[in-house]
């Protein structure tokens, strides 16, 4: 079976801006966060139906430590998805108890020490389903198949990701409004120009950013931006098309992806 793809989703400003001081810039994007809910949810066709002994497929969706901090208690785990937390801090793999793999729509969670290992837990589980054992618990798990990958953040998680070929897409918002920002999503080859006068930090910021990845842009291949036909056909929904406003500030969903 192929290795799964990666899909990395993000919102960010024109200049690739993603955070500040550990959050987001803008808030009240209500139905941005909705778009992200049911894509990131939403297992592809081609997965095949469960058997009377094995879960329903799940989507993943990774993301480091400060990022799963981030989210508000009240909405941890991200329902309905399996959740991979990076954690340097993690020995080993922890996997979810048996309880939790039956409740999927609320408990799953794995801890993994680096993206890695995450990469082959989710392969193993992707193309075998076997059972995981959890050295915290003499209970036996079985996850159903894993649908589709999602890195979800910070920058670190994008910037691993990034170097690596199984990331083939990028789920862009593209926020229009201007916000300030001390955190940026490493790849230049997204960055829209910038007309204000008053830019030159972010472009010292985003020279270190783009020398970086240049190298990584070499190797794995050009990015390209596709129309609105091929994000509704892979998102599985019509994606609203053109600017988007909410509580003042403007934005527009886009699907990149790489050869």
């Amino acid at each position: 079976m192929l290795p799964l793809e990666l899909t990395l989703v993000l919102a960010a400003t024109r200049d690739m801006g993603i955070g500040l001081n550990g959050t987001l810039p803008w808030t009240g994007l209500k139905k941005e966060m909705a778009y992200f809910a049911r894509v990131t949810k939403r297992v592809p066709p081609s997965s095949p139906p469960p058997s009377q002994q094995q879960q329903p497929a799940l989507n993943a969706v990774i993301m480091g430590r400060k990022t799963w901090d981030s989210i508000p208690a009240r909405f941890r785990p991200l329902r309905g998805r399996l959740n991979i937390v990076i954690s340097r801090s993690a020995p080993l793999l922890l996997f979810p108890s048996a309880t939790a793999v039956e409740n999927a729509e609320t408990n799953v969670v794995v801890m993994a020490p680096s993206l890695e290992q995450a990469l082959a837990y989710l392969q193993q589980q992707h193309t075998s389903s076997s059972p995981s054992h959890s050295r915290n618990s003499s209970s036996e798990t079985t996850l159903g198949k894993i649908g589709r990958v999602f890195i979800i953040g910070g920058a670190q998680m994008y910037d691993a990701a990034l170097a690596l070929r199984e990331t083939r897409r990028i789920l862009l918002t593209r926020v229009l409004t201007d916000f300030a920002c001390d955190t940026f999503f490493p790849l230049a080859a997204l960055q829209q120009n910038v007309s204000n006068g008053d830019d030159g930090e972010k472009k010292k910021k985003m020279a270190g950013v783009e020398e970086e990845m240049q190298e990584v842009e070499r190797e794995g291949g050009e990015w390209k931006r596709r129309g609105q036909a091929a994000l509704d056909a892979w998102a599985g929904e019509a994606v609203p098309a053109g600017v988007q406003e909410e509580n003042g500030t403007r934005y527009e969903f886009q699907m990149w992806e790489r050869d």
